[in-house]
């Protein structure tokens, strides 16, 4: 038996699902930018409670872990291990990469390859592939795009691309009649649980202590402006 809440703040969308052996109880989403901080808490209150659900009664913590928004990632990873910490409950990782194509399975016809992408601005996104299995076919990266990008990959094999950075490679990568692209698409709470389901069986839980969020790229402060009075 297993009763598992996920958490998912690595793009703009805030979300949380509740997962009770793998099956969805209930979750909730926010499409509002810079909204995580103020209400993940409360979400999280309320996909439990309408699941007639008690906190106590979790035996686990799901977390969206990276790539995707420095800030929202430390939100989701400090509410995490805040819950975990309380509870005495084990925590689970899950890269936001896999958790999208994890939501797309199943839903194209054909022997398709997955390659979602979070916009990391300009014509940089994160990204990985995986096969119509969700097996890794190339790592996580910070990848530019251009015109050359996957061009091996796309020489014999059709992939589609989606995500939030997806839609700015378009040109780029269009030229391939190998390559699809799906309408935008966020990494949500819900594929989040379903494969924190599977870790939970296979007993694959984070070090509560030093868990940090997978930012992928070093986090780099700028220096703060002076302004004369």
């Amino acid at each position: 038996m297993s009763l598992i809440i996920s958490i998912e703040t690595s793009t703009k969308v805030c979300s949380v699902a509740l997962h009770e052996n793998g099956v969805l109880l209930g979750d909730n989403s926010l499409w509002v930018a810079q909204s995580h901080s103020v209400m993940l808490t409360t979400m999280m209150e309320d996909v439990v409670k309408h699941a007639q659900r008690e906190m106590h009664e979790i035996d686990a913590v799901a977390v969206a872990k990276g790539p995707g928004s420095y800030t929202g990632l430390r939100i989701g990873t400090a509410t995490a291990k805040g819950l975990c910490f309380a509870l005495d409950k084990p925590l689970i990782g899950i890269n936001s990469l896999t958790a999208m194509a994890a939501a797309l399975q199943g839903q194209t016809p054909g022997n398709h390859w997955f390659c979602p992408m979070i916009d990391a601005r300009r014509m940089e996104v994160y990204c990985a592939i995986y096969d119509e299995h969700l097996k890794e076919q190339q790592a996580t990266e910070a990848k530019i795009i251009d015109e050359e990008s996957f061009k091996d990959t796309l020489d014999k094999q059709t992939m589609i691309f989606f995500g939030d950075g997806a839609a700015k490679c378009k040109e780029a990568l269009g030229h391939s009649s190998n390559a699809l692209f799906a309408a935008e698409f966020y990494p949500t709470a819900r594929s989040v649980g379903k494969l924190a389901h599977q870790a939970y069986e296979n007993q694959q839980f984070e070090d509560l202590a030093y868990f940090e969020p997978f930012y992928l790229k070093d986090f780099v402060a700028l220096p703060s402006k002076k302004f004369k009075l």
